[in-house]
């Protein structure tokens, strides 16, 4: 009983450890955002082209 005690303890602390790991690595991922199109210069170059 005791050794069943001891590997689920040791089972429970790995799980423990990985998510941890999972987690801190996440917060340390440098999150990169593509800059927004310039929605005037778009809408501008489609008013040229209807107007032709």
């Amino acid at each position: 009983m005791l050794k069943v005690l001891i590997i689920s303890i040791a089972i429970v602390l790995g799980v423990l450890a990985l998510t941890v790991f999972a987690i801190s690595k996440g917060y340390a991922y440098n999150h990169k955002v593509d800059p927004m199109p310039d929605r005037h210069k778009k809408d501008d170059d489609d008013d040229s082209d209807n107007q032709q």
